[in-house]
C-alpha cells in the first residue's frame, strides 16, 4: 500500500475541549513526530510539500490548524500563549508524549510560548523565520497592506516571503507551484482569524519583563533560520533567539527572505535532519 505524501495525506480531526483540531500526519512510523505551526493566516496548504515529504523520510510529520484556523473550528485566540496552550491540547489529545516542534513566522512564536509552558512535550525546536517577544519589528511600510489582502495571491507572497533578487524570485514562483498541487485544498482562513492575529502579533512585540529573559529558560537544543533578507521578521531577530537560548544553532540562507526554508527546501531539510537526528 502507498505511503500517504503531502498531497494524499488526508486531512484528520481530533476533538480537545470543544475543539476539532485539523491536520494532516504522513511519514514513517520511526523517531520522534515533528508538529509543523504554521504562519501568519497559513493553513495546512501553506507548506511546502518538498519540505514536508523530505523530512517525513524519516519520521512522522504532522501539519496542524490551530484553533479556529481554516478547517479547525472554533475561534483563533487574540494571544500567542493562548495559541500555544491550544498546540499542546493537540499533542495531548493525540496521545503523543513528546514532539519535536517547526514553528515558522507566528508559528515560531506559538513554538516558543509552548516551549515555555509545556516544556516536557517538546524534545527539540525549530525556529524559522521568527523573532523573541518583544524582537525588532518590520518597518516596511507595504507590508500591513499586502499580509492583509483577502486573499494573498502570488505577487503577494513572492513579496513577502522572498528578497527581491532574481534568484530568489524564481524559487518564489517554484515554491507557488508546488503549493498548489494539492486538489482538495483546505479552506481559506477567516477574517476572524486574521484579525485574532494581528493582534496576537501586537501583543507580542509587547514587552514583558526583563527583555529575553524567558529565552534563556528554554532547555530544548534549537534550530534557528531566516534569510538574511528577512522583512517580515526582521534577521536580526534570528541573531536574538540564537544568542539567548542556551542551547541555539543559527543558520542565515544567502539572498534570501522570510520564507527561506521554501526557497533553499533542499538544503534546509539537510540541516533540520541533522539537528533533529543529533
Amino acid at each position: 500500500m502507498a505511503k500517504d505524501t503531502h498531497v494524499t495525506a488526508p486531512t484528520r480531526f481530533v476533538e480537545a475541549g470543544g475543539i476539532r483540531y485539523a491536520y494532516r500526519r504522513f511519514g514513517a512510523e520511526t523517531g520522534t513526530p515533528l508538529v509543523f505551526l504554521q504562519h501568519f493566516r497559513g493553513g495546512l496548504d501553506n507548506w511546502d510539500p518538498l519540505v514536508t515529504d523530505l523530512l517525513a523520510q524519516e519520521r512522522s510529520v504532522i501539519l496542524f490548524n490551530n484553533a479556529g484556523v481554516a478547517s479547525s473550528s472554533g475561534e483563533t485566540p487574540n494571544t500567542i500563549d493562548a495559541m500555544g496552550d491550544h498546540v499542546a491540547a493537540f499533542v495531548n489529545a493525540l496521545g503523543l508524549p513528546q514532539v519535536d516542534v517547526l514553528g515558522f513566522s507566528i508559528g515560531g512564536y506559538v513554538a516558543q510560548s509552548l516551549v515555555l509552558h509545556h516544556p516536557n512535550l517538546v524534545r527539540r525546536l525549530v525556529l524559522a523565520g521568527t523573532g523573541p517577544r518583544n524582537g525588532e519589528p518590520p518597518n516596511n511600510p507595504r507590508i500591513p497592506e499586502v499580509a492583509g489582502n483577502p486573499v494573498p495571491g502570488r505577487e503577494d507572497f513572492l513579496f513577502l516571503f522572498f528578497s527581491p533578487s532574481e534568484a530568489s524570485q524564481a524559487a518564489g514562483r517554484a515554491f507557488w507551484e508546488r503549493r498548489h498541487r494539492r486538489k482538495d485544498a483546505d479552506p481559506p482562513s477567516s477574517i476572524q482569524t486574521m484579525k485574532a492575529q494581528q493582534a496576537a502579533l501586537m501583543e507580542w512585540r509587547e514587552p514583558r519583563g526583563e527583555r529575553y529573559a524567558d529565552l534563556k529558560t528554554i532547555k530544548q537544543p534549537t534550530l534557528v533560520v531566516n534569510g538574511n533578507d528577512d522583512i517580515m521578521v526582521p534577521t536580526i531577530n534570528s541573531f536574538t533567539l540564537s544568542q539567548h537560548i542556551p542551547n541555539a544553532q543559527l543558520i542565515v540562507y544567502p539572498a534570501s527572505g522570510h520564507g527561506a526554508l521554501f526557497q533553499y527546501p533542499e538544503l534546509f531539510v539537510a540541516h533540520t535532519k541533522l539537528f533533529l537526528e543529533a
